[in-house]
Order: C-alpha cells, then sequence, then structure tokens
C-alpha cells in the first residue's frame, strides 16, 4: 500500500508532464506563446464570469464599439451608395440639387410678388443663383423712380443670407453710393427661416419709410432728421438727375 501510495503522485506527475508538453506543442502549431494562450484563457474566462463590476462594464463597452462600427459601415454604405447615384446622374448628364438648391427653387417658386416689384434673371432662367429685382415704389418719397438690385445667392443658402446689392445710384440714407444696403435681415438678424421674398418685401419697406437712425449715407440722413422738406426735394431732384453736394445722381425714373 506504501508502494502504491508512493507511484500515484509520480503517474499523475508524469501525466500532467505529458499534458504541458502536449498543449505546448499545440500553442506552437498555432502560433501563440504560453504568454498569450495565459491571457486568452484568461479573458475568456474573465467574459465567462457573472455579469457584475467589470466584467459588466467590459460588455457594455463592447456592444459599444459593435454598435460604433455598425453606424460607421451604414454611413460609408450611404455615402458609396450617394456616389453610385451621382456617377449614373453624371452619365445621363442629370445633376443631383443640392440641398441649397431644393430650397433655393422653392423660395422662388413661391414669391408672390406685388406689381411695383419685378424680377429678372440676366444669366437665364435656369440660373436661380442670380437675379435682379427693380422696386417701382408707387407712394412715398420715392414714388415713380425705378431702382433695381442684384441678388447673389451664397452655397449655404439659407443659412447665410443673399447677397443684396443696389445697383442704381440712388439718394437715400440707407442705401451708400457703392450700392451697399441696410437692411437689418441681411446681416444680424438673418434666420434660415427667413426667405427671398422677406428680403424682397424689406426692400420696398425702405422706400416707403427710411430710416435716418441706421444710416449708411449719413448727409442723407442728417437732411432727413432736420428737414424732411428740404430731403424730399432732393430725392425728387436726384430721380431726374442732378448733383447733389459734389455726388452726381443720373435719372433713375
Amino acid at each position: 500500500q506504501q508502494q502504491h501510495r508512493s507511484f500515484r503522485p509520480q503517474k499523475e506527475a508524469k501525466g500532467l508532464t505529458d499534458d504541458r508538453r502536449t498543449q505546448g506543442a499545440r500553442r506552437e502549431r498555432e502560433g501563440k506563446s504560453e504568454g498569450e494562450t495565459h491571457a486568452l484563457d484568461n479573458s475568456e474566462r474573465w467574459e465567462r464570469r457573472e455579469p457584475s463590476g467589470g466584467c459588466y462594464r467590459s460588455t457594455a463597452a463592447r456592444r459599444r464599439g459593435v454598435a460604433t462600427m455598425i453606424k460607421l459601415f451604414s454611413v460609408k454604405e450611404k455615402q458609396e451608395r450617394e456616389r453610385r447615384e451621382n456617377a449614373e446622374n453624371a452619365k445621363q448628364g442629370v445633376k443631383k440639387a443640392s440641398a441649397s438648391e431644393l430650397r433655393l427653387q422653392k423660395d422662388i417658386s413661391e414669391l408672390n410678388l406685388p406689381k411695383q416689384i419685378k424680377i429678372s434673371f440676366p444669366n437665364g432662367p435656369d440660373k436661380l443663383d442670380r437675379f435682379d429685382i427693380t422696386v417701382l415704389p408707387d407712394e412715398g418719397y420715392y414714388t415713380g423712380g425705378r431702382f433695381s438690385f442684384s441678388f447673389s445667392m451664397p452655397v449655404a443658402y439659407p443659412h447665410d443670407p443673399p447677397k443684396v446689392k443696389c445697383l442704381t445710384k440712388v439718394y437715400h440714407p440707407n442705401i451708400d453710393l457703392e450700392g451697399n444696403v441696410c437692411l437689418n435681415i441681411l446681416r444680424e438678424d438673418w434666420k434660415p427661416v427667413l426667405s427671398i421674398s422677406s428680403v424682397v418685401y424689406g426692400l420696398q419697406f425702405l422706400f416707403l419709410d427710411p430710416n435716418p437712425e441706421d444710416p449708411l449715407n449719413k448727409d442723407a440722413a442728417q437732411i432727413l432728421r432736420d428737414d424732411p422738406r428740404q430731403f424730399a426735394a432732393n430725392v425728387k431732384r436726384s430721380m431726374n438727375g442732378c448733383y447733389i453736394g459734389n455726388t452726381y445722381f443720373p435719372p433713375c425714373k
């Protein structure tokens, strides 16, 4: 019995050594070091533990990683689909309209202009990003005048406002001699919910009620504040064509 008891541990030790040799050969065949296999075994055992503490966070992080990969794959798939569509449209000579172009088309199609406002497209009806507006006031200081404005629509419209210039040299407190227009919605008060129609009616209002408190032509604003009758006379003379001070205003009727 004593020999039998002493013999069994030796047999078990020998069997254990054989197992390690077998595992070592397996790692060698699989190209894994003992440390890597040990880390893998520990990782597998760790992942199989109950979802508490660090294991739970590890599982959540793994799921977030999978969700991110799926999202990235979806974005790339969408971009690839759009690229194929654009390539196909290019072959057929069709250009896909951008969000800005679609909004511009919508705004222009919904314009309901009064008879005092005219619109024209100098580059053709298909070039909507560049057009002219003509204001024909029928009341106020500028009655009978004809004042043209150019509209250049930015690529970022409606997030950026239209770029508007007055093409007519006009004696006006809110329009300078270079054609710059002082209209609040063309500057700090612009919002994407506003439209071309908002700007057009703003321009019309400038001729009905000039504002001397926010001037670009300070001389005209000063006269309007101090002597409205003199201002009205200057406006009438300027529309017929004359010098006011050192500046010549050509006829604009």
